[in-house]
């Protein structure tokens, strides 16, 4: 009888673990690699085109300068013109793998390959941040990360507009950092 009350104790306790190890095995199987991302919810006009296959996500975290100048069809007027891109560029588990900055728009890997790219189309995004924005990238310089990249989606977008502060003629010139993050979305040729 005494081996039976033990035998019994134990049998949750094994199958405890053998549960544990069959779901950390079944965990194991799921590529590292496979992406999460999802264009379904995007707006049409920035989703790529079928034939591609997303290589790389990152998320941009940085600043966007921007300048107090004359309008270009109105030089009696002022407005917040936007002068240039300055971020970091993350994998999702936070480590840095390259940067953003510009002009022009210039994405760089950690590797040394970089790319420059030629806007397609942008859509809005939600008040107070930048617009979604998707673009066809140009071939890449160096070899490596950015090698055959096609195309980049902006996403995901957080603040990024013009300053609210006044653009008037008595601060022509001023400049204002606003800070902003978006996730960049790296695709390839299937």
């Amino acid at each position: 009888m005494h081996t039976r009350t033990k035998r019994s104790r134990l049998a949750p306790l094994t199958c405890a673990l053998a549960t544990a190890t069959l779901l950390a095995a079944c965990g194991a199987m799921k590529p590292a690699s496979s992406p999460m991302f999802s264009q379904d919810s995007l707006p049409d006009a920035i989703k790529v085109p079928a034939g591609n296959r997303v290589a790389m996500e990152t998320v941009g975290v940085g600043e966007i300068t921007y300048e107090c100048r004359s309008k270009a069809n109105a030089p009696d007027q002022t407005e917040w013109v936007f002068v240039g891109p300055r971020a970091v560029l993350n994998d999702r588990s936070g480590k840095q793998v390259g940067s953003y900055y510009g002009p022009p728009a210039t994405w760089e890997s950690k590797d040394g390959s970089r790319l420059t790219a030629t806007q397609l189309a942008v859509a809005p995004s939600g008040m107070g941040n930048l617009p979604y924005q998707l673009v066809k990238a140009n071939p890449a310089m160096g070899s490596g990360t950015m090698t055959g990249v096609t195309f980049i989606q902006r996403v995901a977008l957080k603040g990024g507009v013009a300053p609210a502060s006044p653009c008037a003629p008595a601060n022509k010139g001023e400049r204002q950092v606003v800070k902003y993050q978006a996730d960049y979305i790296f695709w390839k040729a299937a």
